[in-house]
C-alpha cells in the first residue's frame, strides 16, 4: 500500500471508508504498545495502536476529524477521523489522578481541528513526577471496522511525521440480538473519576463476552455498552446513578456481570464514596470531636478574618439539617415542593437585601449572587431529572449541588472555591424548607463567640448581630465571603484555626484578638478581666477617635501621612467619610463586572465613577483597573482554559488579552469631573514594558477626549518582580501602591485562599518587608509617592513598620481608618524608622509582630 489515502470496496461491491494515514501526535520515541505499564492499553483491551515516549509537552491532531471528547481532566481526547476511524489518545498513565493540574487544553468537544493543531499542552518535567509513566498511547477504538498498519515500530519520531496508516476493512454486518429476555438495573458510581478511558475499556470488553444487546443511560445519554467511546461521552461521575438495560438470551447474566463490576470499583485504587458525601454544605457536627476540659486553658493560633478584639462565652454550631431520605414520593409532588422551596428562598434573601443600609454594599453584593444561584437553570435540570428517576427534591436537590460544588473544586480555580462555598449556602436554605427544618437562627446569649467549622452567609445574617461578639473558625480564609461580611458588620473574626476549634465547649469562656490571630480558651479570672477592661477601653478609645478622625493625619513630628479608604462601590463612602477617611486608594472596580453575563460598557461606568467621585466631595479616587482573571474569572472575558489562574491572565495581563474593555474603562475615568480627581491604579504590573503598554494607551484615549490635564497614573506591586525593578517603575509611573495580599501569595508561591496554608502566608514576614522597603527606595529616587492598599495597611500594628519602611499613605478598610490616623498622630518618624530597621533584622513574621506589639502595646 502507497502513501495517502485510498479507497477499498467491500466484498459486496459496496465501497467503504478511504483509509487514512496518522501523524505523530508528539516528539519522542515510539514503543510498542505491548510495553506501556498500564494492562488496559498493553493488552489491547481498547483497542490496537502504537505509543510514544513524548519528548515535546505538546500534543496535535494526528489527522483531520472532529473531537468527540475532551476529558474533563484535559489528559485524553478521542477523535473520530473524516474516514470515520475513531482514535483515543491518552497522555500518560494515571494521570486521570491530576484532576486537570499540569494540563492545557486548546480544544473543546465537538470542535472540528486540521492535522497539525494543537490540542494540549502539558508540564512534562512536573507532571512526569507525580504518575507512573508519561507514554502516550494513540489507540484505534473501532476495530470492528479498520485495521492498522505500523509506518513506524520503534525509535525515534518527530511530531507530524507518518506513523499509523488506518485500512478499512469493509462493511460491518452487526446482528441483531437473540429474543430473550430483558432487564434493567440502577447501579451507583462508585470510582472517583467516573467512567474515563480505562473503566469505559473494561466495560466494554466484559459487554462483548455476552450477545445481549447492553445499553447504559444517565441523564436522558444513551451509550452502548460495547463502545468505550460511547461510555466515556456519557460523561458518568461518581455518585451518578446509572441504568443498565439488556435484551437478549443471557440480558440477566450481562446485567449482573457489569453491575457487579461498577459496585466492586472499576479502578482499583479508588476509594467508593456516595454522591451526598461529596458536599461540603453544613459544617461539621462539632459534637463529634473530644472538648477541652473545663480546667484546660489553651491558646489556639488562626489567621485575622475581620479586625477586632472580644471577650464572651462559646457557642458551638452545628449542622441544622435532618437527615435527607433519598426516595421520593413521585415526580409531580417532589417537583411542586422543589419549586416551592426556591421560591421561598429567593424571597427570603431578597428581604434580607431590602433591610440592608447599603444595598450595594459587600453583603448585598453576596446576596445577590445567591439569588442568580437559585435561579440557575442548570441546577434545577439536574435536580429535575433526579426526581424524575425516583429522588425525593431534598436528594435531588443536594445532590446537584454536590456534583456542581466537586466540579468547581476539580478546576482549581480560587474564586470558584469561594463559589462552591455560595452554592453550599443556597443549599441549606433550600433544603430547610423541603424538610420542615427550623432556619437554625438559635437564640444566643449576650457576647456570643460562634464557633463551627466554617459559616455560611445565612447563617450570619440569620442570627442576632447585637448578641455576637465574635467569630472563631476552624476554616474559612481572610477572603471568604465570611469574612468580608463580618468586617462589614463590625464583627471580630478569626479564619483557619484548624480541627482544635471545635474542641472548644459551649459556653466556655474566650478571648478573641483578631489583629494577631489568637483565642484564649478557659482564660484565668484575671486575664479575662483585664481583657474585658481592653475591649470597653477600646470601645471608649473607638469613639474618641471617630470624633477626632475628620483632620488631616500627621506624625506626632509633623509628617503628612494620608489614611485613605479601600471602597468597593458607592454604598462604602458614608462609613468611610465618617470614619475620617481622607479618599479612596483603592476603588475595587470589580464590583462592576462581577455576576453579569456581559460587560458593563463606558456610560455605566462613567456614571458610577462620577457617582463615587462626587459621593467624596473632591477628595482623592484612586480607581484600580478590573483585577479579572485568577480568582475572579468573568465569563464574557472568555479567557483560555489555564491550569493556575492565578499565574495566568490576571489584572492588566487580562485587560491586554480584551483591549477594548480597558480602553472603555480608561476613557470612563477620563471623563469624571473634576479632572485630576481620579487616578488610575494599573493591578499585577510586572514589567516596565506593562505600564509602558498602558500608559501609550492612556495618552491615545486622553487624545481622543481632548483631556490636557494631567491624570495620574500608578502601579501595583504585588510581584516581586515589581519591587525589585521598582526604581525603573518609578522613573515612569506616578506613584506606587503595594499590595501585600498578593504579594505576599507570589513571594511565598502559596495560594491566599487556602485555608491550610493561610498560617504560612504571614505579610509581617521579613522577606515582604523587604520588598516593601525596597519599593519605597526605588519610588524615593524618582520622589514618587509609595502608598500601601494591601491587607496589611488595615492592621494598625502594622502602621509604624510601613511608615518606616517609606509608605506616605495608608489605604485601609473604612472600619478602621480613624483607629489608625489616632495611632499615627502619637508616632514619630524616627521611632518609626528604627522599627524598620530591626523588623528586617528578625528571622520570621511571629517575631516581628511581637517586637511591635511590645513597642506599641496600644497598637
Amino acid at each position: 500500500m502507497q502513501d495517502g489515502v485510498l479507497s477499498a470496496t467491500a466484498g459486496n461491491g459496496r465501497p467503504t471508508a478511504p483509509s487514512l494515514s496518522l501523524s505523530a501526535p508528539i516528539s519522542g520515541w515510539v514503543t510498542p504498545l505491548s510495553e506501556v505499564p498500564d494492562a488496559v492499553f498493553a493488552e489491547r483491551v481498547l483497542g490496537d495502536g502504537i505509543a510514544i515516549e513524548p519528548v515535546t509537552a505538546t500534543l496535535y491532531a494526528p489527522c483531520d476529524g472532529t473531537l468527540l471528547s475532551v476529558h474533563r481532566g484535559r489528559h485524553a481526547l478521542t477523535l473520530r477521523a473524516e474516514n470515520g476511524a475513531e482514535i483515543l489518545i491518552h497522555i500518560g498513565i494515571d494521570t486521570i489522578g491530576l484532576n486537570g493540574r499540569g494540563f492545557l487544553s486548546h480544544v473543546s468537544e465537538g470542535q472540528a481541528v486540521r492535522a497539525g493543531d494543537p490540542l494540549v499542552g502539558f508540564d512534562l518535567d512536573a507532571l512526569a513526577l507525580q504518575v507512573k509513566s508519561m507514554v502516550v498511547p494513540m489507540i484505534l477504538i473501532n476495530g470492528d471496522r479498520f485495521a492498522i498498519r505500523l509506518r513506524q515500530a520503534a525509535g525515534e519520531i518527530v511530531v507530524g511525521a507518518p506513523l499509523l496508516e488506518i485500512l478499512p476493512l469493509g462493511v460491518q454486518v452487526v446482528s441483531e440480538p437473540e429474543p430473550g429476555a430483558m432487564a434493567r438495573r440502577e447501579v451507583t458510581m462508585r470510582d472517583a473519576h467516573g467512567i474515563h478511558a480505562r473503566p469505559a475499556g473494561l466495560l466494554a470488553e466484559r459487554a462483548k463476552q455476552f450477545s445481549a444487546a447492553v445499553t447504559f443511560s444517565l441523564n436522558g445519554r444513551n451509550a452502548n455498552a460495547r463502545s468505550p467511546v460511547s461510555l466515556m461521552l456519557l460523561d458518568a461521575q461518581r455518585g451518578d446513578t446509572v441504568t443498565i438495560c439488556a435484551a437478549g438470551a443471557d440480558a440477566d447474566a450481562a446485567i449482573r456481570d457489569l453491575a457487579d463490576m461498577i459496585e466492586a470499583g472499576l479502578d482499583a485504587a479508588t476509594a467508593p464514596a456516595s454522591p451526598v458525601q461529596d458536599s461540603p454544605a453544613m459544617p461539621v457536627p462539632v459534637a463529634a470531636v473530644a472538648e477541652f476540659s473545663a480546667s484546660e486553658r489553651v491558646s489556639l493560633a488562626g489567621i485575622p478574618g475581620a479586625p477586632g478584639h472580644a471577650v464572651g462565652h462559646a457557642v458551638r454550631l452545628a449542622s441544622d439539617i435532618p437527615e435527607i431520605v433519598e426516595q421520593g414520593n413521585g415526580p409531580a409532588g417532589e417537583i411542586r415542593a422543589l419549586e416551592a422551596a426556591i421560591r421561598t428562598a429567593c424571597a427570603e434573601v431578597q428581604v434580607t437585601i431590602d433591610s440592608l443600609d447599603g444595598k450595594a454594599g459587600p453583603q448585598a453584593e453576596i446576596l445577590s449572587a445567591h439569588l442568580s444561584f437559585l435561579g440557575d437553570p442548570d441546577l434545577r435540570e439536574v435536580a429535575g431529572s433526579l426526581i424524575e428517576d425516583g429522588k425525593s427534591a431534598a436528594f435531588a436537590w443536594h445532590t446537584a449541588i454536590a456534583r456542581q460544588i466537586a466540579e468547581l473544586r476539580r478546576l482549581g480555580n480560587a474564586l470558584l472555591i469561594e463559589r462552591a462555598s455560595d452554592l453550599a449556602d443556597i443549599d441549606r436554605r433550600v433544603l430547610l424548607h423541603l424538610l420542615g427544618a427550623p432556619d437554625g437562627s438559635r437564640a444566643l446569649p449576650e457576647d456570643a463567640i460562634l464557633i463551627a467549622d466554617d459559616l455560611l452567609p445565612s447563617q450570619l445574617t440569620g442570627l442576632n448581630r447585637d448578641r455576637v461578639a465574635g467569630i472563631c473558625l476552624a476554616g474559612g480564609g481572610p477572603t471568604s465571603h465570611v469574612s468580608i461580611m463580618a468586617a462589614s458588620m463590625g464583627i471580630p473574626a478569626l479564619v483557619a484555626v484548624g480541627p482544635e476549634a471545635l474542641r472548644i465547649p459551649d459556653r466556655a469562656a474566650i478571648i478573641l484578638d483578631c489583629e494577631i490571630g489568637v483565642a484564649l480558651v478557659h482564660p484565668s479570672p484575671t486575664e479575662l478581666d483585664q481583657a474585658t477592661e481592653t475591649v470597653a477601653k477600646r470601645r471608649r478609645r473607638s469613639e474618641e477617635n471617630r470624633k477626632l478622625a475628620q483632620a488631616d493625619c500627621r506624625t506626632a513630628d509633623g509628617v503628612r501621612i494620608q489614611v485613605m479608604a479601600n471602597l468597593g462601590a458607592l454604598a462604602d463612602v458614608p462609613l468611610a467619610l465618617d470614619n475620617g477617611a481622607e479618599g479612596c486608594g483603592l476603588l475595587r472596580s470589580e464590583f462592576l463586572f462581577i455576576d453579569r453575563p456581559t460587560a458593563p460598557d463606558e456610560n455605566e461606568q462613567f456614571a458610577q465613577y462620577q457617582s463615587i467621585a462626587s459621593a467624596l466631595e473632591g477628595r482623592p479616587l484612586v480607581i484600580r483597573t478590573l483585577d479579572a482573571g485568577g480568582d475572579k474569572d468573568l465569563p464574557y472575558i472568555n479567557l483560555p482554559r489555564s491550569d493556575n489562574p492565578a499565574l495566568g491572565l490576571r489584572g492588566v495581563r487580562m485587560s491586554f488579552w480584551q483591549p477594548d474593555l480597558l480602553r472603555a474603562q480608561l476613557r470612563a475615568i477620563l471623563r469624571v469631573r473634576p479632572v485630576g480627581q481620579c487616578a488610575i491604579l494599573l493591578p499585577m504590573i510586572a514589567t516596565l514594558g506593562d505600564l509602558r503598554t498602558v500608559r501609550a494607551m492612556l495618552d491615545e484615549e486622553k487624545a481622543r477626549l481632548k483631556v490636557s490635564a494631567e491624570v495620574p497614573l500608578g502601579i501595583m506591586v504585588e510581584v516581586p518582580s515589581a519591587a525589585l525593578i521598582s526604581e525603573q517603575l518609578a522613573a515612569e509611573a506616578d506613584f506606587l501602591s503595594v499590595g501585600t495580599n498578593d504579594l505576599t501569595q507570589y513571594t511565598f508561591a502559596m495560594d491566599r485562599t487556602s485555608p491550610p496554608l493561610a498560617k504560612y502566608l504571614d505579610p509581617f514576614h521579613p522577606a515582604i518587608l523587604h520588598l516593601i522597603a525596597a519599593t519605597a527606595r526605588g519610588a524615593e529616587r524618582h520622589h514618587r509617592w509609595v502608598g500601601v492598599c494591601g491587607g496589611l495597611a488595615s492592621q494598625p500594628l502594622a502602621a509604624p513598620l510601613l511608615i518606616g519602611l517609606g509608605a506616605t499613605e495608608l489605604s485601609v478598610i473604612p472600619q478602621v481608618v480613624a483607629r489608625i490616623k489616632a495611632l499615627v498622630h502619637g508616632l514619630t518618624m524616627e521611632a518609626c524608622r528604627e522599627a524598620a530597621r530591626h523588623a528586617l533584622t528578625l528571622a520570621s513574621g511571629e517575631a516581628v509582630r511581637d517586637f511591635l506589639a511590645k513597642r506599641w502595646p496600644d497598637a
